[in-house]
């Protein structure tokens, strides 16, 4: 009787070793052949990337002379993708022009998946920069600056897209080879210099000459003190040494 106890008990845990392995072996084969059905291949991530990138250069429209980059983030493999039986359907939020990250969503409606694609934005424009080494106090030539591409959410309200703007003024700090020149670098007026004051309204005219009493940039108001009646005005700044007083 003991004998056929301990038999059957040998028997029903060798039977419980088999069901194990046998589920364990059951699951793996599941996850290794779920893992390769549901993963995305990498012409499927090409071909997502691909769209969310030309969503971007196709929504968002460069500025004047200027050119747009957008790079999609890199797509972890192990997504569920299909190849998609129809053109991937690709949308975003609207560009408030100051975003350098924006996220596309990219769809298959044909195989019920979607997936959102981080895209990396770069918008460059046509920027003034050094064209060789310049030190504090020298005066900008055409000789000195050249145009380069440049990057417009760091310098588009601190730069210059025309060289003419320039010509003239003065570096009030040194500057190296390729820097972009920024309005807080040059004065087109500097404090202490002469300039020439046009006051006009309607048809009249007058131009006397003045004394500026601080920098200033081109559109710039800065105070200005007639030299002829001592009189401090308001006055904006029109281009080199000159200045602008309506009435």
């Amino acid at each position: 009787m003991k004998t056929k106890t301990r038999f059957a008990l040998h028997a029903s845990l060798k039977c419980r070793t088999s069901y194990r392995t046998f589920n364990t072996t059951i699951g793996f084969l599941l996850l290794f052949f779920s893992t390769n059905v549901l993963s995305a291949t990498v012409q499927q991530i090409k071909l997502i990337q691909h769209a969310a990138e030309q969503h971007i250069l196709h929504t968002i429209q460069a500025p004047a002379g200027g050119k747009i980059n957008a790079v999609a983030a890199d797509i972890d493999r192990r997504v569920y993708a299909t190849q998609c039986p129809n053109p991937l359907e690709t949308s975003s939020s609207s560009h408030n022009g100051s975003a350098s990250h924006i996220t596309v969503l990219v769809k298959c409606q044909a195989d019920n998946w979607k997936l959102y694609v981080p895209v990396k934005l770069t918008l460059t424009i046509p920027m003034v920069t050094a064209a060789t080494q310049l030190g504090r106090g020298q005066i900008i030539t055409s000789q000195n600056t050249s145009i380069s591409m440049e990057d417009m959410l760091r310098f588009r309200r601190q730069g210059f897209s025309n060289p003419d703007m320039l010509l003239g003024a003065k570096l009030k700090r040194s500057l190296q080879v390729g820097d972009v020149i920024t309005q807080n670098d040059v004065c087109i007026i500097c404090r202490n210099d002469t300039v020439i004051i046009h006051a006009g309204s309607g048809g009249m005219s007058i131009t006397t000459k003045g004394t500026a009493l601080s920098d200033g940039i081109l559109g710039e108001q800065i105070k200005v003190k007639n030299n002829k009646s001592n009189r401090i005005i308001d006055a904006k700044v029109s281009g080199v040494g000159k200045v602008l007083v309506q009435f």
